[in-house]
């Protein structure tokens, strides 16, 4: 289990070597899986070999909640965890990549995967949890891109272990039911902070109550200290568990029939970096570049990473100029920055010459990156992408931080 500190709002640590705690952390063991793939990664830990635990999800990945966010977290407190357990020498070749951005779903997360979990390619984590089951309720494909970023996970020439984590909110809430499917057909490690914890939080403490929900919590959606690690700890019970069962023979089968989809398992990312080496564009008015972006901390940097600093900005000074963007593709996707600032404004989004969307600037009002879908076909076809102030917003500023393609 995780080293623990008194959370915030509570006078004395949980009592992490009772019974009562051992059967709550038991309890998230939703599925131990296709146990090949995990289990290969712990041995390879336990030989002294290099073996990096990848995290992607939302704000509670990036791990809001905790204090210190960068050490307190879930993500964190896991790797520590797993590197004291099964780890060598200190656990030095134990590495760690979180990559948690805030108020963001799957539907960004499988277009950011290449950049901010493989590191362009720089990384092949060994293990890697997924955490958007509080993210995705507004997923406009509701679980497509999910299980298309599970996909693109699990296909990796490494073999990785893909593990699917369900966290909760305190309205007891999570999207357990519409995604635990995608792991039961491919045999994936599940784990469910939901079914730990909401069964605790009607107990009294004569009961046997763990932890309450306001001490599980440091807001309606992030958990306290205590939380964070109470997540941490559900995780480590999942290796232990593959630790001492025996290896299966057969590797997880990946070629199967879809659960819900796959259209966007084989996404990349384009922004201004790749962008021209890959697609025609003309970047009409849209020629600054923004650096007031969301910043978000990655692995175990307590400062912020700024997200998709390679965009293309519209501004006041700018002409009224289309961006115009021609390339071939099957799916399409935007990202643009949403933001509170008064002096960015609302853009029309044509595709093939047909209006299909107004991006608004303000869709929150706070600054973060936000992705929506312009096309989705099976057919890869030449198309053309336009993007122009909407009337009144001329004089407005605007960010397309990048676009997500299936070519």
């Amino acid at each position: 289990m995780t080293d623990r500190l008194p959370p915030q709002g509570r006078e004395t640590p949980m009592a992490v070597h009772s019974w009562a705690y051992h059967e709550m952390i038991a309890k998230s063991l939703l599925g131990t899986g296709n146990n090949k793939r995990l289990k290969a990664a712990i041995d390879k830990a336990k030989r002294g070999e290099k073996v990096t635990l990848a995290f992607i999800g939302g704000s509670i990945t990036h791990g809001a909640g905790a204090d210190p966010l960068h050490t307190a977290c879930y993500a964190y407190l896991t790797y520590a965890s797993f590197k004291k357990t099964f780890g060598q020498t200190g656990g030095e070749a134990i590495r760690l990549i979180k990559a948690g951005v805030g108020g963001t779903p799957s539907e960004l997360g499988m277009i950011r995967y290449d950049r901010d979990v493989l590191r362009d390619g720089a990384v092949q984590p060994d293990i890697v949890v997924v955490e958007f089951a509080v993210n995705d309720a507004d997923d406009e494909t509701e679980g497509v891109c999910y299980e298309s970023l599970v996909l693109k996970a699990l296909s990796a020439e490494n073999s990785p272990a893909v593990i699917l984590l369900f966290s909760v909110f305190e309205s007891d809430w999570n999207l357990q039911e519409r995604l635990s499917p995608i792991g039961r057909q491919y045999g994936l490690p599940m784990v469910s902070i939901k079914d730990a914890v909401t069964e605790q939080f009607r107990k009294t403490p004569a009961e046997g109550r763990v932890i309450s929900k306001q001490d599980f919590f440091s807001d309606i959606y992030h958990p306290t200290n205590a939380g964070h690690a109470i997540m941490a700890d559900c995780l480590s019970w999942l290796f232990t568990e593959t630790d001492r069962s025996v290896m299966v023979s057969e590797d997880t089968v990946i070629d199967l029939p879809p659960v819900i989809g796959n259209d966007f398992s084989g996404v990349r990312l384009l922004d201004r970096r790749n962008g021209p080496d890959m697609v025609k564009i003309d970047e009409g008015g849209f020629r600054a570049t923004d650096s007031d972006l969301q910043f978000a901390e990655m692995d175990d940097h307590s400062f912020g990473t700024p997200q998709f600093p390679n965009n293309w900005m519209h501004t006041a000074e700018s002409d009224n100029e289309s961006f115009i963007m021609t390339l071939r593709c099957k799916s399409l996707l935007l990202v643009y920055k949403n933001t509170g600032r008064d002096d960015f404004g609302d853009a029309d989004i044509w595709f093939d010459g047909q209006h299909v969307k107004i991006a608004m600037s303000h869709t929150v009002k706070w600054t973060r990156c936000h992705a929506v879908i312009l096309h989705r076909s099976e057919q890869s076809e030449e198309h053309r992408v336009e993007i122009r102030m909407a009337a009144g917003h001329e004089s407005k500023r605007f960010t397309i931080l990048g676009f997500g393609f299936v070519d």
